[in-house]
């Protein structure tokens, strides 16, 4: 059996790590007598090591539930004993404790065959910078073809040929027509990959079909302005909470940014003197200033002074339950948004989904009503190219209207 002194020091060191990052006292208390009956369970059990096995077995036997991994969804008395048990393991592994998500879908174990080149992809995102959600949305997609090709009996990525992979694309066949589009850019881009560093000798890449999605071809939804002043009404401003989100909001709906820019953004990106808000946006790379208009700058003031809590965070907004830091990547600000959506009663159109950058396009739309030249949208929306911004036009409804022709004039 191993030395369990060092286990009961890693579960100390934990428990302080929590203390510090200001975790509530019930929830620390609660986390170290499950760690401590863990430590009675190795124990008596005589395990020689601590690992996620062993933390699975010490779960079903406290509360009978029996899980393949520390994954998917679990009922809250096994969730309970489950936390503070990934922590530890957090701990071991990391030398830290910060905040992560239990994932809902069982870890990707790429399949042997194609386990280097895989590794060596992954290090490609990395040199071309690739988002950390991007990379996400990307794999899921490659998992998904390695998993496939496995199960066809292809035994390396040279034996992949033209037919498997169509073979493949048919598990996409109820797919819409823009998903189909992201599954064929995602596999080019990895096929090509291949081909260049001499793994694959055919080129699958350029056997692929291309769906051709018109960047016009989709209208963007937008909010009616009375919908934007209730959702922003509903936002309890009075909860430390409600003045994160409202803030929050009040950035997207006044000022266009991308959830992205406002989750990176730092508490310096915000010039007080010049009443200015300058970021560099992580979908573009390119630099940003825009006004930190007045009820923006106050909302800021009052969540600074009354709602933010204590944290060693840069970041402008952080989360609300410890450890008080930065959100992940992969924030979108979804659920907050229908949250205050069902409060305000604000339906969704049928078939609409209505995200955060929704209200990004509603501000699109109310400058284009108010005679805005297309060039100062484009500027104000961070946009790299004008012909980006000129999808929002088809918003304008009632200013596509004013063009509409007579039909007696065009037949004269």
């Amino acid at each position: 059996m191993f030395d369990l002194e060092l286990l009961r020091n890693a579960v100390d060191v934990v428990t302080k790590i929590m203390a510090e990052s200001e975790y509530a006292i019930s929830t620390i208390k609660n986390q170290r007598g499950t760690l401590n009956s863990l430590l009675k369970f190795i124990e008596k059990n005589q395990y020689p090591k601590f690992d996620e096995e062993v933390g699975l077995a010490f779960i079903k036997e406290s509360t009978g539930t029996e899980m393949e991994g520390f994954w998917g969804s679990s009922d809250r008395k096994t969730s309970r004993v489950m936390k503070p048990i990934q922590n530890l393991l957090f701990y071991l592994e990391n030398g830290d404790l910060t905040f992560f998500m239990r994932s809902h879908v069982k870890p990707f174990i790429c399949p042997s065959a194609f386990e280097p080149e895989y590794q060596l992809f992954q290090k490609e995102y990395r040199e071309r910078n690739y988002a950390d959600a991007s990379i996400v949305c990307n794999n899921n997609i490659v998992h998904r073809l390695l998993i496939h090709m496995q199960e066809k009996g292809i035994n390396s990525s040279n034996e992949i040929t033209t037919p498997r992979v169509t073979e493949f694309l048919n598990l996409y066949v109820q797919s819409k027509p823009r998903y189909v589009a992201t599954v064929l850019y995602v596999l080019r881009n990895y096929f090509t990959f291949l081909k260049e560093v001499g793994i694959i000798q055919i080129d699958l890449a350029a056997a692929l079909p291309h769906v051709r999605i018109l960047r016009n071809a989709f209208i963007p939804h937008s909010w009616k302005t009375e919908d934007v002043k209730k959702l922003l009404e509903a936002i309890d401003r009075g909860s430390p909470k409600g003045k994160r989100d409202y803030a929050l909001l009040l950035m997207i709906v006044r000022l266009g940014l991308r959830v992205s820019d406002i989750r990176r953004m730092k508490l310096s990106n915000l010039n007080w003197s010049r009443k200015t808000i300058s970021i560099t946006m992580q979908k573009t790379g390119q630099p940003l200033e825009l006004p930190l208009l007045d009820d923006i700058g106050w909302s800021v003031i009052d969540y600074l002074k009354n709602g933010r809590p204590k944290t060693v965070s840069d970041r402008l907004f952080v989360r609300h339950r410890a450890p008080f830091d930065a959100f992940g990547e992969n924030e979108s600000f979804y659920k907050e948004l229908h949250r205050y959506m069902q409060a305000a009663e604000i339906k969704a159109p049928i078939g609409v989904h209505c995200g955060m950058h929704s209200l990004r396009s509603t501000l699109a739309r109310k400058m284009l009503e108010s005679k805005v030249p297309l060039p100062v949208i484009s500027q104000a929306l961070g946009h790299k190219n004008i012909n980006t911004t000129s999808i929002y036009l088809k918003i304008d409804i009632e200013g596509l209207r004013k063009c509409t022709l007579d039909p007696e004039e065009v037949l004269q």
